[in-house]
């Protein structure tokens, strides 16, 4: 079953679990009712849309407005747990209170501790640099003391002040998409967060790619990046960064890897015999 026909089957069951109104706008007074709670048309007069639509979604043939579902999720009493599973249902962000987490939990450093024969990087939610063990450290440069947003990767990439570059044109398409849309979906989820926002604001301001890709909707993940590491010391390596997600604090891990046998998997060696 599709993510929108599972959508469809909870909204049914869901309104099956609320209790019908005494009385109401198009309820017709003394009826007999063979609905167990909310008929389609009440659902839909406590949503402002139409029974026909209220059908299409339980059917799952419609994907609901993010205002559509919260309605829904109001007029059905939802908890917070069941509106977060409805919103991954039909590929809406759940807006976080607060701003984007930004510490390093526990798991998340045991775990980049012990990946140490690789260069390994943190990064919270907008792609903001927070930690590298210390392979990563060598590769990267230590970005301690550097500003937030000279260590934010958009940024970085969108104002030409990184010191990585993609591999191929192609790529780099792929690449800049990708990063607007992580920004944008960190943006929707972190609505409070000022210095997102700001930075936001500051990227379209700056790069008129950015600008374009704000606009047009981008939606790409982030997964993988291919490119080059501009060294001081043992000079151009290539890398492939693979992403990984990490449940703990909204937190990514970006784990460069370089061809076995290779003159980069050499140079890597090399650093990590400097550490």
């Amino acid at each position: 079953m599709s993510e929108l026909g599972q959508f469809g089957v909870l909204l049914h069951e869901w309104r099956d679990r609320v209790a019908p109104p005494e009385s109401g706008p198009g309820i017709a007074s003394g009826s007999r009712r063979r609905t167990v709670g909310l008929r389609r048309e009440e659902l839909a007069e406590l949503t402002t849309v139409s029974a026909d639509y209220i059908k299409r979604l339980e059917q799952g043939r419609a994907r609901p407005s993010l205002q559509v579902l919260k309605s829904l999720a109001r007029a059905l009493a939802l908890t917070r747990a069941e509106y977060e599973h409805l919103c991954i249902l039909t590929d809406h962000s759940v807006a976080q209170p607060g701003p984007v987490n930004r510490r390093i939990g526990t798991v998340t450093r045991e775990l980049v501790d012990r990946l140490e024969n690789v260069p390994v990087a943190v990064f919270d939610a907008t792609w903001t640099l927070l930690a590298c063990n210390s392979l990563g450290t060598a590769l990267l440069g230590d970005a301690s003391a550097r500003s937030p947003r000279d260590r934010n990767m958009a940024w970085r990439y969108f104002t030409s002040t990184t010191n990585c570059e993609v591999e191929s044109p192609r790529e780099s398409e792929e690449f800049e998409a990708s990063m607007v849309a992580e920004l944008r979906d960190a943006s929707s989820r972190y609505p409070s967060d000022r210095s997102l926002t700001a930075m936001v604001t500051a990227l379209q301001g700056v790069s008129a790619s950015f600008a374009d890709l704000w606009q047009s909707g981008a939606t790409a993940k982030f997964q993988r990046r291919r490119g080059f590491v501009d060294h001081t010391a043992v000079g151009r390596v290539r890398t492939d960064g693979t992403v990984l997600a990490v449940p703990e604090g909204d937190l990514r891990l970006m784990i460069f890897t370089a061809e076995p046998g290779s003159p980069d998997a050499a140079k890597l060696a090399a650093l990590r015999a400097r550490t």
